[in-house]
C-alpha cells in the first residue's frame, strides 16, 4: 500500500512539473521577438501586440482607455499610436521579449506587479534603452520575487525617473543602501519603498 501511495505521489509531482514546463515553454514563445514584424508595423504596434499577447495592458498617447484585447488594437497610420503607459500586472513578459521596447520613444509609465519572470536582467535591459532613459518617469515594481538590489540599482540610468514604487520584493536585501544609491543618482526621485 505504501508503494502505491508513493507511486501516485510521484506521478502527481511529475504531472505538475510537466505542466510548469509547458507553460514556461509557451510563455517563451509569446516573448519571442519578430524583427520583421517590428519593421512592418512599427515599434509601438509590435510592442503593443507583444505586451497584450503576454497578458499586459497598454495605453496610447492621447487615450484614456487601456487596451488589453489583441483584436481591438487601434488601426491606422503606423506613426499615429504611441505607447504612453504599460501595465504588466500578472503578465508573462520576460527578458527574451524586451527587445520589443527598443524603438519606443514616448513611454512614461511602467508597472511590473506580480510578474514572475521579471528579474534583474530585465530591469538592466530596460535601463539601458536610451529612448526609455529619456521618457520613462514612473516605475512600479511590486511582488516580483526575482528582483534584487542589483536590478533596482540599474534603474539609476533612467534620467527622467521621478517616481519609483517598490513593494514586496523578497530579493531586496539592503533597502537602505539601494535607496541611497538611487536618490544620489536621481535627486528628483520620489522613492516609495514599502
Amino acid at each position: 500500500m505504501k508503494l502505491l501511495a508513493r507511486t501516485v505521489q510521484c506521478a502527481l509531482k511529475q504531472r505538475e512539473t510537466n505542466r510548469r514546463h509547458f507553460w514556461a515553454w509557451l510563455n517563451a514563445i509569446f516573448n519571442k521577438v519578430d524583427y520583421e514584424r517590428i519593421k512592418a508595423v512599427g515599434p509601438d504596434r509590435a510592442a503593443a501586440e507583444w505586451l497584450i499577447r503576454c497578458g499586459a495592458k497598454v495605453r496610447f498617447q492621447g487615450f484614456e482607455r487601456w487596451h488589453q484585447d489583441y483584436n481591438a488594437l487601434p488601426t491606422g497610420a503606423l506613426d499615429r499610436y504611441k505607447i504612453q503607459s504599460i501595465d504588466a500586472t500578472e503578465s508573462c513578459i520576460m527578458y527574451r521579449g524586451f527587445d520589443h521596447l527598443e524603438g519606443l520613444r514616448r513611454v512614461e509609465e511602467m508597472k511590473f506587479n506580480k510578474c514572475m519572470y521579471i528579474e534583474d536582467a530585465c530591469l538592466e535591459r530596460l535601463s539601458s534603452l536610451e529612448n526609455l532613459q529619456d521618457s520613462l518617469s514612473t516605475v512600479e515594481v511590486v511582488s516580483c520575487g526575482n528582483v534584487t538590489d542589483k536590478g533596482l540599482v540599474a534603474l539609476h540610468k533612467l534620467r527622467n525617473l521621478e517616481y519609483l514604487f517598490l513593494s514586496d520584493l523578497p530579493g531586496l536585501k539592503d533597502k537602505e543602501t539601494t535607496a541611497n544609491r538611487l536618490k544620489t543618482a536621481l535627486p528628483r526621485l520620489d522613492l516609495r519603498l514599502d
